[in-house]
């Protein structure tokens, strides 16, 4: 039977129900909100807000102790994500801790503090002799962290280092600040920030085994990224612009206290320049710097100079050198630099040369360090315009240490040309125990390569056109053994050999253009 008295008793009932319900659900999400507020969400508002610890982002108010705090917070509660929303962060040195990612958003900035006093002075290292002073101090650093494990900065926020001083005046020490680096830390995501003006280094790591670096863009008056004694890091994604110093560049210092090998180390799929004005790489104009700017345009990919452990199983593959130096392969200080993978490059307007291999003494190191080795090495796939033809492509050792076992495949070099047959003539001075650069030897008696104090050297489907007429050879070979030169085309100039060979043993050639296949036992001072 119909009763209005029980049914109005039943809607009050389903009344009282909807409202305890709707009470629950607003108190869960106040929970969840505070829950977000205060666990790591990446890429929200949630996670350690800096701004929750006071920092004000303004750009004005020092905000590093605030953010120091934030990351305090985090450790405490046994990790976490550090998030900086948008705003300008004015900040001296920013301590890491292990299990903390800083999540840097979408138009959020980091702003070094122009004040010296706001960033931790530089420790104390007893092997500071042994390399540069920068290689030697990590704390004296924007964003630094020693002995740590699990930790990540990316973005896709902006650090500015435009305040950071390559050389700070500090208790009658010189100091050189940097915007990340890292000492003896393992499992490392750096990924999708930007760096402008990075100070001595954009990021200096050292020891870090387990480093991941994706996806950055560095516009630097320094150093991009150094890698020194790390193993298993892989970089890729990369765009970095450094006209004054090297983008990317492998080093095994002795900072450490020990002879410590980078290796196990994967390049791909990045561009480095040295030719961009700073701050148009990070705006997407891409202007370049004039002839009469007088910049040095380094920008490149390099192993070395600090080599005291060496470099083992090297890959670099898929990249872009663009207005800049070539590829570097450098061990001066002891190390073996072995086991090496280059391929599929492109470069274009390179001021000294596409290829430098070198195997020096400097020394640079405790005394009685044997002179190291320089072997095993593939270098295939390239492809170089307008490259500057002062100085042919190098693979030199010093008398009694020889670069061995280097293949080199499938090149195309446009040079600039223009030797005279007065520079074929030059002798190259040994410079053992120089600092190692392209530029080291001046001009060289050839303009495709200049192979000394080497064995098992094999160059195959290699085409060099000088683009004005070169009165130099294109290859120039002295203390040279067991050597191949197979299908290899340069322009045939009158009166000019295609190879000058001075103390070659064990020479052979077939379908080099101009020149019949040849087997030599020895030859010095001969043409070809």
């Amino acid at each position: 039977m119909f009763s209005p008295k029980g049914d109005n008793i039943q809607m009050k009932q389903r009344s009282i129900s909807s409202l305890v319900l709707i009470v629950c659900a607003l108190f869960l999400v106040t929970v969840l909100h505070g829950t977000a507020r205060s666990q790591p969400v990446t890429g929200t508002d949630g996670g350690y807000n800096v701004k929750t610890y006071n920092a004000k982002g303004d750009g004005q108010t020092l905000d590093s102790p605030a953010i120091n705090k934030a990351i305090d917070a985090a450790a405490a509660a046994g990790g976490g994500t550090v998030y900086f929303p948008a705003g300008t962060y004015l900040s001296g040195s920013i301590h890491l801790q292990s299990n903390i990612q800083l999540y840097i958003d979408q138009g959020a900035t980091i702003l070094a503090s122009p004040n010296p006093g706001d960033f931790d002075p530089p420790e104390p290292n007893q092997w500071d002799q042994y390399q540069d002073y920068g290689h030697s101090h990590w704390h004296n650093s924007l964003i630094w962290g020693e002995n740590l494990h699990d930790i990540s900065i990316i973005g896709p926020g902006l650090i500015d280092g435009r305040n950071l001083s390559r050389s700070v005046h500090r208790n009658d020490k010189v100091t050189e600040n940097k915007t990340i680096a890292l000492k003896q830390c393992r499992n490392v995501i750096i990924k999708d920030i930007s760096i402008f003006k990075a100070g001595h280094f954009g990021i200096l790591a050292t020891g870090v085994d387990n480093w991941t670096v994706d996806n950055l863009k560095i516009d630097t008056n320094r150093d991009g990224i150094n890698i020194d004694c790390c193993r298993n890091v892989r970089i890729s994604n990369c765009s970095i612009n450094s006209p004054w110093d090297d983008a990317i560049v492998m080093k095994s210092s002795y900072a450490l206290g020990s002879a410590i090998a980078t290796e196990d180390v994967t390049i791909t799929n990045c561009m480095v320049s040295g030719g961009y004005v700073l701050g148009t790489l990070l705006d997407g104009t891409f202007q370049k710097y004039t002839p009469q700017d007088r910049i040095p345009h380094t920008g490149r990919i390099k192993c070395g100079t600090e080599s005291n452990g060496g470099f083992k199983n090297i890959t670099i593959s898929n990249c872009v050198f663009d207005n800049c130096q070539g590829l570097a392969l450098e061990t001066v200080d002891g190390g073996l630099l072995e086991d090496v993978s280059v391929s599929n490059i492109t470069m274009r307007d390179i001021v000294s040369m596409p290829i430098f291999l070198r195997l020096g003494s400097r020394m640079r190191g405790p005394s009685g360090t044997p002179v190291g080795q320089l072997r095993r090495v593939t270098i295939s796939n390239i492809v170089v315009y307008n490259s500057a033809s002062r100085a042919a492509s190098t693979i030199s050792g010093i008398p009694g240490h020889n670069i061995e076992d280097v293949q080199i495949n499938n090149l195309q070099f446009f040079v600039q040309g223009g030797g005279t047959g007065e520079q074929a003539d030059i002798q190259v001075p040994e410079k053992e125990n120089s600092y190692p650069e392209p530029t080291m030897f001046g001009t060289l008696p050839a303009y495709g390569f200049f192979i000394r104090h080497a064995r098992g050297i094999e160059i195959n489907n290699v085409s060099i056109h000088p683009m004005k007429p070169d009165m130099r050879p294109p290859f120039y070979l002295d203390d040279v053994r067991d050597v191949d030169f197979i299908n290899v085309k340069t322009p045939k100039q009158a009166g000019v050999p295609t190879f000058n060979l001075q103390d070659t043993q064990a020479f052979q050639t077939h379908q080099v253009e101009g020149v019949p296949d040849t087997h030599l036992e020895t030859a010095d001072n001969k043409q070809l």
